[in-house]
């Protein structure tokens, strides 16, 4: 009995100390199953094209957000008038038309038109013989048969005719007649209204059959080729805009399709909101841009020095960023172990496959630790592969 009882006492503690043995390691390997971590062999990352390293500084160019409108220098919007007023008989112009230089974009009607022809045929017809008259008695004056009384009258006639004609060539130009056209009989009381350049019509104010004065605005047009961005930005940012910095906008409409612009001036005025106006000169020529239109714009200030890491070293795993620090080696049996922790980032600015980034957990210090700098998804993948295999991020 009492050599069973050794034997029972013996067997008993052998299972206890095996039992011990085998589970003093799975204390030590309890870390490997800290949630977002993950683990490789010498072998395994020997098939993988991933890169450890430090993170440094780079300069990566900032970006301030603003908003503000497509718009024209003042010298770019035209009103379009007509001297001495008249009925508009005629006009297919509608604000957004598009229209060329030189394109009839009313017709106007006046009867003091006819007055301007009737009164430049008279002048052109007393013209041949006012100019007789002083020729000849500039003859006679010469020969000093004639007083000079007489031939100072018919320069005078012949000199006041001449400038009429000209002053009523003058007049019929400027509402729109060609005076050669006069000269060949052709007498209208409409006269045609030209576009003077090539834009769109901005805003029309009459209507058809309705009476205008002079002074009486038709339409304001606007040059399309002068078209730029107007931003509005705050006083906090004001130092940082200098001219030919860069602009992205795009079109509230267009979210996803951005153009681009340069700063060429800068207002010196500060409104009472604690805002100035910049204006951004288009790099390209865009016929979708109209005048008045809004714009969400971000211009790209001077570059500052950031952390940044490559493109490839960020991971996106359930709608948020992570990088992959390294957490070095340890031995396990005969392998090598190479540890990993998923850490959550937030992203900064990008330029040029950099982008600059912080830790959601600011205990983490970016300056002295090493991360995956290349190849960061196929950590992520056998992170999430072993997590679906044994419920963690195991082996």
């Amino acid at each position: 009995m009492k050599n069973i009882y050794l034997t029972a006492v013996l067997i008993v503690t052998l299972m206890a100390t095996g039992c011990k043995e085998k589970a003093q390691p799975m204390l030590e390997d309890d870390h490997k199953t800290e949630e977002n971590q993950v683990e490789l062999t010498d072998a395994q990352m020997a098939q993988t094209n991933i890169v450890i390293g430090k993170v440094e500084k780079r300069k990566i160019g900032h970006e301030i957000t603003v908003n503000g409108m497509i718009n024209v220098p003042p010298q770019g919007n035209i009103s379009v008038t007509v001297p001495y007023g008249g009925f508009l008989k005629y006009t297919e112009m509608l604000p957004g038309s598009r229209i060329k230089k030189g394109q009839v974009i009313a017709k106007v009607e006046n009867p003091e038109f006819i007055e301007f022809q009737r009164a430049y045929l008279e002048a052109l017809a007393n013209n041949d013989y006012l100019k007789a008259d002083f020729e000849r008695q500039q003859t006679l004056n010469d020969e000093n048969v004639t007083s000079s009384k007489v031939f100072q009258k018919a320069k005078s006639m012949y000199l006041t005719n001449q400038a009429t004609i000209k002053s009523l060539e003058s007049k019929l130009r400027l509402i729109g007649i060609n005076p050669s056209t006069v000269k060949n009989g052709t007498i209208s009381t409409i006269v045609n209204v030209y576009s003077p350049i090539n834009g769109v019509v901005r805003e029309v104010y009459i209507n058809t059959g309705k009476y205008f004065n002079p002074q009486d605005v038709l339409m304001d047009i606007t040059d399309a080729t002068d078209l730029h961005v107007e931003l509005k930005v705050y006083e906090d940012d004001i130092p940082l805009i200098r001219d030919g910095q860069r602009i992205r906008f795009r079109l509230a409409n267009a979210p996803d399709k951005w153009m681009e612009a340069e700063v060429f001036l800068i207002a010196n005025n500060v409104r009472d909101d604690r805002s100035i106006t910049i204006h951004g000169h288009l790099k390209e020529k865009n016929e979708a841009l109209l005048p008045g239109m809004f714009v969400n714009a971000a211009i790209e200030v001077e570059a500052q020095e950031e952390y940044a890491i490559p493109e490839e070293a960020i991971v996106r795993f359930e709608a948020k960023q992570y990088i992959f620090k390294s957490l070095g080696k340890r031995k396990e049996g005969e392998n090598t172990m190479n540890d990993f922790e998923m850490l959550e980032i937030t992203k900064g600015n990008e330029e040029e496959g950099f982008i600059a980034f912080d830790f959601v957990d600011e205990t983490q210090d970016i300056a002295t630790m090493e991360v995956v700098l290349k190849d960061a998804f196929t950590l992520l993948a056998k992170a999430k592969n072993s997590e679906d295999e044994g419920g963690g991020h195991g082996h």
